[in-house]
């Protein structure tokens, strides 16, 4: 499959971990790059939105693509009522927007669309790809609704299902504290399979899917399965900690809530990246220890 150069792509969500790094690689390659900000802008190179229910398309016309990132963090606890609405609304309203937009245009942009892996859910023992169905719970639920808001533009739209990233930032920022105490463990049974991803190849993979005008659901996901225990056991090695002190599932749902514990650490999912090996994809970090050292500096 041969890549096409890209002139112009719009980012939304560029203030966030995978937002800034994916505009300075876009810039590496020579994409020009327009930001879509909600506060007034600073620079030339941004435009404020979401000040209306709607978006001049004009602000689109002529790029290539548009990449939609935005999302409140799912790594923020706790999930109450209150923030469960905010999870739902920065993700279906900014979406919702964009999308319109773009089908307004006479010639639309590819639309690259933010999703997660979370869409399967948890489904123990079963290897899923781009054509699993979607899986049950709160964050399964919301990624089908998120997914449904970005189809509105037509029929140009990826969906990026991304896994947790391997990064102090994400996954592992209430990992890595635990680790340097001592504390690492089990979580749960330890053998659910986790899926993940590094930064790196999460803004390759995002390059990839622009430069090859993918569409359709694309799980941004490592090549190579790991349960939670070898995830956390590696980070702990890395660290030179130990790797034992268990937390028993039920202490994790008391303790963060039953859907953010299920969701996030419980579930089981192994996630392939099946559209991107197809389409030609190679990871530089393709084991959870090599995602992992290139996140932590050792001790």
């Amino acid at each position: 499959m041969t890549a096409e150069p890209l002139a112009r792509v719009v980012v939304a969500g560029s203030s966030g971990l995978i937002g800034r790094a994916l505009v300075d690689a876009l810039r590496a390659d020579g994409t020009a790059v327009t930001r879509l900000v909600r506060r007034a802008p600073t620079a030339p190179d941004e435009v404020r939105w979401l000040d209306a229910p709607s978006l001049d398309p004009a602000v689109l016309d002529g790029a290539d693509a548009v990449v939609n990132l935005c999302g409140a963090s799912v790594g923020r606890l706790p999930w109450t009522a209150g923030y469960r609405r905010e999870l739902v609304a920065s993700r279906l309203t900014p979406t919702r927007v964009l999308a319109r937009a773009v089908s307004h245009l006479d010639r639309p942009p590819l639309l690259v669309s933010a999703s997660a892996s979370g869409y399967y859910g948890s489904a123990p023992g079963r290897p899923l790809d781009e054509g699993s169905a979607p899986g049950d719970g709160f964050l399964a639920r919301l990624c089908v609704d998120w997914e449904e808001a970005a189809r509105e533009a037509g029929d140009r739209v990826a969906l990026l299902r991304t896994a947790p990233l391997v990064h102090p930032a994400a996954l592992l920022k209430p990992l890595v504290p635990l680790a340097r105490a001592g504390l690492a463990g089990p979580l749960g049974s330890g053998r659910q399979i986790w899926a993940w991803i590094s930064l790196e190849d999460e803004v390759r993979a995002i390059r990839h899917v622009l430069a090859h005008r993918l569409t359709g659901p694309v799980n941004l996901a490592g090549p190579s399965a790991a349960s939670a225990s070898e995830l956390v056991g590696a980070l702990a090695r890395r660290l030179g900690r130990p790797f034992l002190v268990p937390a028993p599932a039920w202490a994790l749902r008391t303790l963060l809530g039953r859907d953010f514990a299920e969701a996030m650490l419980l579930a089981d999912a192994d996630v392939a990246p099946s559209a991107l090996r197809a389409s030609g994809f190679s990871f530089v970090q393709d084991t959870v220890e090599a995602a992992i050292a290139a996140a932590v500096p050792a001790r």
